[in-house]
């Protein structure tokens, strides 16, 4: 990789190929998955995260994540990037778009951490969840 932002952005762009191997390439062996919205879940661990992805894959289809900003900071062992994104796809039969924010950390190529928040209410409205 060139860089973290390149990182970050090359593992987002991972999503819209239907390979999880790919996907979890990105990140360490004791990746932190963080969901802060209350729909997400959670896990830590590159095979955890690995096996969980391909239900992901499946319930969302023709997915991507379009990034709106990104900001970088280095730190003294790592550097952390925050990204603003939408996150557009087809769940079950009805096409979602979800504005969300992640922060990164990565070192050596690697992401080691991902916090993600999302509009879960923006989800159930669009997925007809919720009057």
């Amino acid at each position: 990789m060139s860089s973290p932002i390149a990182a970050v952005s090359e593992y987002l762009g991972a999503f819209t190929r239907n390979d999880p191997d790919a996907i979890a390439a990105y990140v360490s062996d004791g990746f932190r998955n963080e969901h802060l919205s209350e729909l997400g879940s959670s896990c830590v661990g590159r095979v955890e995260y690995r096996r969980r992805l391909p239900h992901f894959l499946a319930a969302f289809a023709d997915r991507r994540y379009s990034i709106v900003d990104v900001i970088e900071q280095r730190r003294d062992s790592c550097t952390e990037v925050a990204v603003r994104y939408r996150f557009e796809a087809k769940y079950e039969d009805k096409q979602i778009e979800i504005p969300g924010v992640m922060w990164f950390s990565v070192r050596d190529d690697l992401i080691t951490k991902r916090i993600d928040t999302w509009d879960s209410l923006t989800f159930l409205r669009q997925t007809d969840q919720y009057d």
